[in-house]
């Protein structure tokens, strides 16, 4: 099991819901924790809150520009020195029909969710392969499996993440560099991000989302879905025809109308 102590854990949208919990974990197994995040305020209050619990720092930082991107991680390298973990945690939804997304919405939603993480991770991936240690874990979505009204945009942002990041794991075991990546793909979280979304599969708790998150990375898992339902989910998609699935998943299950009544974070 991985060892967190004395580790320099990086991550973005780390102020606020299970980036937040995630990073309290970090700092209680004796990590050095580096957050990312756009609020100010939100910032501010997670580092009143963390402090007690070991060594924490913050950058505010837009993650949909690349320019900050190079110039917030170049800041880490010089300030706080080489991240050990980085946990690519920030994300948005727009919670509307396609035919209702501005071009704005499209642009920053596949930025933040799709380009942030790799632009991110290219940051600091060299330094982990020269150092022949290190671990990227990427928090993609259950919607990067299933296809869902009024998320079209977020689900094809979450589809890149889990293609991009299995993809570098094969890379990573090829190149034998020791890095390890873990991708996440969780099912609805009940942070506030999703407010007012309404599932016949319970929303998942937050502080026990964020705690198999710190296992699965602590034991090099290579991908960690939740609930274990959803394994369930993605075989009958597999083996059931496109009719018959959308019939189980849209009027059984009624994923098809979790997003109806979606409000969001305010």
């Amino acid at each position: 099991m991985k060892n967190f102590t004395g580790k320099r854990i990086l991550i973005t949208g780390g102020a606020s819901g299970i980036g937040k919990i995630m990073g309290k974990l970090a700092l209680q197994r004796g990590a050095e924790l580096i957050i990312w995040d756009i609020n100010q305020t939100s910032i501010d209050e997670t580092l009143a809150e963390l402090a007690p619990f070991g060594k924490v720092s913050a950058y505010k930082i837009d993650l949909s520009e690349s320019e900050q991107i190079k110039s917030t991680a170049l800041l880490v390298k010089n300030q706080a020195g080489a991240v050990d973990i980085l946990i690519n945690n920030a994300g948005i939804v727009v919670g509307k029909y396609f035919a209702e997304h501005t071009t704005a919405d499209i642009k920053r939603t596949m930025d933040i969710n799709a380009n942030a993480p790799m632009l991110v991770t290219s940051e600091f991936i060299n330094a982990m392969i020269d150092r022949k240690s290190g671990h990227i874990c990427n928090i993609a979505s259950s919607a990067g499996f299933i296809s869902n009204p009024r998320m079209s945009v977020y689900a094809a942002s979450k589809w890149a993440v889990i293609g991009w990041s299995d993809s570098l794991r094969i890379e990573m075991q090829m190149k034998k560099t020791n890095v390890q990546i873990t991708t996440v793909t969780p099912y609805y979280i009940n942070t506030g991000m999703f407010a007012g979304v309404r599932s016949l599969i319970p929303l998942l708790d937050p502080e026990k989302v964020a705690r198999k998150i710190i296992r699965a990375i602590g034991h090099d898992r290579i991908i960690l879905s939740m609930p274990f339902s959803m394994h369930f989910i993605r075989l009958c998609q597999g083996v059931l025809p496109i009719p018959v699935f959308d019939w189980f998943a849209g009027s059984v299950l009624r994923i098809y109308k979790t997003m109806d009544h979606f409000t969001g974070r305010k």
